[in-house]
């Protein structure tokens, strides 16, 4: 039997910390009309805090679980059914195509920035462009995370690197109550991700990397490669649990396998070409369709021009305007083959000698 080791976590939050931590929330003088209220609540949630109530409501797993009497979080059993009826849905020969569009910038004109970015203009593009070929497209705009009240991607915990097991589709980790990490959107975009026949990823360069904004749902999406549908099977988080399922046997299912994709990354200086390399490399792994050489793009954008007028860089460059609309094109006509049965990736007549 492999260990589980521990030793690394620090201790609990004492009561006083956690009061802190509480009213930080609560610095604006507007909330001191109601500080005996709020005194009240922060007595509940010191008290959920220290009885760990991270699903505090629950309903009994059922017929289909490995153990049918495990109290599953209401909240998790709400997505995962919601996801499988995504993938029914997707799967039906008479459904409407649909490529979802991801915009990867965290700029966005709501906040800080002042204006949108130039990925948003981009993936308008592309959202165009799909419509004129007979696609729906679903637009999820992950610079709200920076403007939207309360929005969140929480990172993830890394339970696969424990076992595989451990980590759950969909994600189980949130939301915790007890913690205050709630309000995780992941649990709408997984839905979004299953109810795509095809995935175009469009992005900036930040510092050589994938912007924090898309970097969070990436690390999120661990869970549909290789991820365990049935939480009751663990027993929750039972770490020791998971890694003897995993040591007996384990076939890392890729629930979004089949799906094509295609990318636009842009940089005014360095990192292209890196970053749309890491990020194709991560969706052939998961399974999904490589769209050809005009499926994938990488391009400078005002190269070492200012920044205040890389808008009007933009404006400029129409031949890179067009190549995102070849994108669009490559990935819908990926689409329309794969679903017509004309092109089987290998991935799904091949096997793996190191399934992971």
């Amino acid at each position: 039997m492999t260990d589980v080791r521990t030793g690394q976590a620090p201790p609990r939050l004492e009561r006083d910390e956690f009061r802190r931590k509480f009213f930080d929330g609560f610095f604006d003088p507007a909330f001191d009309a109601v500080a005996s209220e709020l005194a009240k609540v922060e007595e509940v949630a010191w008290h959920t805090y220290e009885d760990k109530h991270k699903a505090p409501r629950t309903v009994k797993a059922g017929v289909g679980f490995a153990d049918p009497d495990y109290d599953l979080s209401i909240e998790w059993k709400a997505t995962r059914d919601r996801l499988l009826a995504a993938e029914i849905h997707q799967k039906k020969p008479d459904t409407p195509s649909r490529i979802l569009l991801i915009n990867g910038s965290a700029r966005n004109d709501g906040s800080c920035p002042g204006e949108m970015s130039k990925t948003w203009r981009l993936t308008k593009i592309a959202r165009d462009t799909l419509a004129e070929c007979g696609m729906e497209a679903d637009l999820l705009d992950l610079s709200r995370l920076i403007s939207d009240y309360d929005r969140h991607i929480h990172p993830c915990k890394a339970c696969a690197s424990t076992a595989m097991p451990l980590c759950h589709w969909p994600c189980s980790c949130y939301p915790n109550h007890s913690e205050r990490q709630t309000g995780d959107w992941m649990n709408e975009i997984y839905e979004r991700w299953v109810a795509a026949h095809g995935v175009i990823i469009l992005t900036p360069v930040y510092w050589y990397q994938s912007p924090s904004t898309l970097k969070l749902m990436i690390d999120r999406l661990v869970c549909a490669d290789g991820g365990n549908p049935d939480p009751s099977s663990t027993h929750g988080k039972d770490a020791k649990k998971a890694k003897e399922m995993e040591l007996a046997g384990w076939d890392y299912p890729k629930h979004l396998a089949g799906r094509a994709f295609g990318l636009v990354v842009h940089g005014d200086v360095a990192g292209i070409e890196g970053t749309r390399r890491s990020l194709t490399d991560w969706l052939n792994w998961m399974g999904l369709v490589d769209s050809g050489s005009f499926g994938t793009l990488d391009r400078f954008i005002g190269y070492y021009e200012s920044y205040a007028e890389s808008h009007q860089a933009l404006d400029r460059d129409t031949n890179v305007q067009e190549e995102v609309r070849n994108v669009a094109r490559a990935v819908a006509l990926t689409v329309q083959d794969l679903r017509a049965g004309r092109v089987v990736p290998p991935s799904m007549k091949l096997d793996t000698p190191r399934p992971k």
